[in-house]
């Protein structure tokens, strides 16, 4: 088998509707390719041949954080007073990457609104407004210092993420004003808020990687060993991923 280069990581990227530019903030890939993996920025084009183009070619997804909410009629929502900006480009994105994704087995990260489009996708539904409609919520939206830890989550035992913290609980940043409602097909809640809000899924099906947590462990890639090691086992899988496309088309030449 020849040797394998580094997983390739496809991250969708933001909208600035100010400007019409497609962007992504710097850590997201930085962690990636601290990890060992190898960028690749996927634009917002909500075609369904560009997308299953870019996913062909990748051996993991991460969905990062984003300025914007989903829009809540994809979860069968009228939109709450206090729901933010809606980039109906990064949606269908997403979504359309997560559908690819699903059907390939790829491995996938989700980060903040990442866990939530997630979630959006697999049929579960969202808090559009954390303040609003649940007053007795500690603070989520921490403002900066943005690397800061604000508080902790108590993490279930038997998780994976429990295994990558080596603790019941840890500490996170938080910057978010929705969360999870109600869990969609195959999510499994790993963590959880001191008022019960979900701060992490996995995926309980051993054929795929997929696990998306609240909070941004980006923006402590370099120092944090939860951060670091959240990163790590995901490329470690793409890595894997990668490998048994290879053996696949290798054996289908032999053939």
């Amino acid at each position: 088998m020849k040797r394998l280069e580094r997983p390739r990581i496809g991250i969708t990227m933001r909208l600035e509707l100010k400007t019409n530019r497609f962007y992504l903030a710097r850590y997201y890939s930085e962690a990636v390719e601290a990890a060992g993996g190898l960028p690749v920025h996927v634009a917002l084009i909500p075609n369904p041949e560009y997308i299953a183009g870019v996913m062909a070619g990748i051996d993991g997804l991460l969905l990062p954080g984003s300025d914007s909410d989903i829009d809540p009629l994809r979860y069968g929502q009228e939109p709450y007073p206090r729901l933010g900006s809606v980039h109906p480009e990064k949606d269908a994105t997403d979504l359309l990457a997560l559908e690819e994704a699903e059907r390939r087995a790829t491995p996938i990260f989700a980060i903040c609104f990442g866990i939530q489009s997630l979630n959006v996708f697999r049929g579960g539904t969202l808090i559009q407004d954390i303040p609003s409609q649940q007053p007795k919520a500690i603070k989520h939206n921490q403002g900066a210092p943005r690397d800061r830890h604000s508080h902790r989550v108590r993490i279930l035992d038997g998780s994976l993420l429990r295994q990558l913290a080596a603790s019941e609980t840890a500490a996170v940043n938080s910057h978010h004003h929705q969360a999870i409602e109600n869990l969609g097909r195959e999510l499994v809640a790993t963590a959880w808020a001191s008022d019960g809000l979900v701060e992490a899924v996995e995926d309980p099906r051993s054929d795929r990687f997929v696990v998306g947590v609240q909070w941004h462990p980006e923006l402590a890639w370099d120092r944090d060993p939860l951060s670091q090691a959240l990163f790590g086992r995901f490329v470690d899988e793409a890595r894997n991923f990668a490998r048994a496309k290879q053996i696949q088309r290798e054996d289908a030449v032999n053939v």
